[in-house]
């Protein structure tokens, strides 16, 4: 991780608050902070996904959203639960902006173009 900033994909467990593409921080400490804990990821190609660690132990809400567009992308998670983040992966690793067709995906997915 390093400490500039990348366009990422911000899924919210709560249906009540919007999807959204948006300028993240990518220090540790940022990326707690938005998915309200310790971070673990899934990589999957070019992006990868930060969640909450602690998700299951601490109950967060199921994320129906993130579990789903998972799915579209070929990953039967279960449980997916709280915020996830969802960033591209640049060379070596490093973190990236999100690539074009996850974000197009997403907007299929969930009906309307995502502000950045």
């Amino acid at each position: 991780m390093d400490n500039r900033t990348y366009l990422a994909l911000v899924v919210p467990a709560s249906n009540a608050e919007a999807i959204r593409i948006e300028q993240v921080e990518t220090d540790r400490r940022a990326l707690e902070a938005l998915v309200g804990g310790p971070l673990e990821s899934v990589i999957r190609g070019d992006w990868h996904v930060y969640l909450n660690a602690e998700s299951v132990t601490t109950l967060l809400p199921v994320n129906f959203r993130a579990g789903q567009l998972l799915h579209e992308c070929g990953l039967d998670l279960d449980g997916i639960r709280g915020t996830a983040v969802f960033l591209g992966r640049g060379e070596h690793g490093a973190e990236a902006d999100l690539p074009e067709h996850l974000a197009r995906l997403a907007e299929q997915l969930f009906g309307a173009p995502l502000a950045a």
